[in-house]
């Protein structure tokens, strides 16, 4: 099967938590559980080794271990996509070059932090796109709040049109909506190939972002089923449903999208659902009080209460 990343992808490529002992080593057999999860819950990919997969905190022999065990669990059932953004530009061609290898189905890259200019950024994205080479799918990760560099929509539609293995935009600027709309609508004006674009921050406006054009959501959400129903009734031209089953999960969404303690919230909660064996986010990081877990535990009873008293409980539970 060729499973590599191309401008068709839709659905949820899931975002992948990376699970920890409780001592802060990998997991390895809860990396197995939650990638049988995951793909249980009918995801069209998963994305590994992204920044709310704690790539930052692993070395790269631990990087390279979790990748070869995900991609081993997966064998090919789905698109694996592989976070490689580094500083050096060496580290993110080894990488990139082991993922390919392994059978990863493309790499997700951010720039580096503090790009300032429309051309410092564009030269960046030409230059890695040589160095891995046209073989290489590549996903742009639009994330401005994290690396504090701001992807113009000129600047976009410049290496869509530069670069061929550009085949995804993961949009998770913010506000961004309008700058879906705006990729959208100038893409097309100009001519250019359509590329697929999936969209980030827990799935909080997915809806909206349905709406303007994207092809579903690569994030992470403790309940990863209602991201692929909710991109599953769009795409049955069924919007309103779709709405009504996202309204259901918003509180817990929300409360998941706390920046600084979202992560911790995901691990317990994923750790409640026998997914994996430790809610664990490795130091430094955050660690959640007793108020905390009664809190996320409140949240959680009322979302089960009122999926089992809704139209989708039968379907979601």
């Amino acid at each position: 099967m060729n499973n590599k990343l191309n401008e068709q992808a839709n659905g949820v490529c899931i975002i992948s938590a990376t699970p920890f002992t409780d001592n802060g080593e990998l997991d390895l057999v809860s990396t197995d559980t939650l990638t049988d999860f995951y793909l249980q819950q009918g995801v069209s990919g998963i994305t590994i080794l992204g920044m709310m997969g704690e790539a930052s905190k692993l070395t790269e022999e631990e990087s390279l271990l979790f990748m070869r065990r995900v991609l081993a669990r997966v064998k090919g059932r789905v698109p694996v996509v592989v976070g490689v953004s580094h500083a050096s530009h060496q580290h993110v061609k080894r990488l990139s070059d082991s993922a390919m290898e392994a059978g990863a189905a493309g790499v997700m890259l951010a720039p580096i932090p503090n790009l300032k200019t429309d051309e410092q950024i564009s030269q960046y994205y030409l230059t890695l796109a040589e160095w891995l080479g046209r073989d290489v799918p590549i996903c742009l990760q639009d994330f401005p709040q994290s690396t504090g560099v701001h992807t113009s929509v000129a600047v976009i539609l410049r290496l869509i049109e530069a670069l061929p293995q550009l085949v995804m935009l993961k949009h998770e600027d913010l506000p961004g909506l309008r700058k879906l709309s705006q990729v959208r609508e100038q893409s097309a004006a100009r001519g250019l190939r359509r590329i697929s674009i999936l969209v980030g921050n827990g799935g909080l406006f997915l809806p909206q972002e349905m709406r303007r054009g994207a092809d579903g959501a690569m994030t992470g959400f403790a309940y990863p089923e209602m991201l692929v129903q909710v991109c599953a009734l769009f795409q049955a031209g069924k919007p309103e449903a779709a709405e009504d089953l996202f309204d259901i999960y918003l509180p817990l969404l929300r409360h998941e999208f706390q920046f600084g303690i979202g992560l911790a919230l995901r691990k317990e909660t994923l750790r409640r659902r026998g997914v994996i064996r430790s809610a664990t986010v490795r130091q430094p990081g955050p660690v959640l009080d007793g108020t905390d877990l009664r809190e996320l535990g409140q949240l959680i009873a009322r979302l089960e209460l009122r999926l089992r008293d809704s139209e989708f409980g039968a379907v979601i539970s």
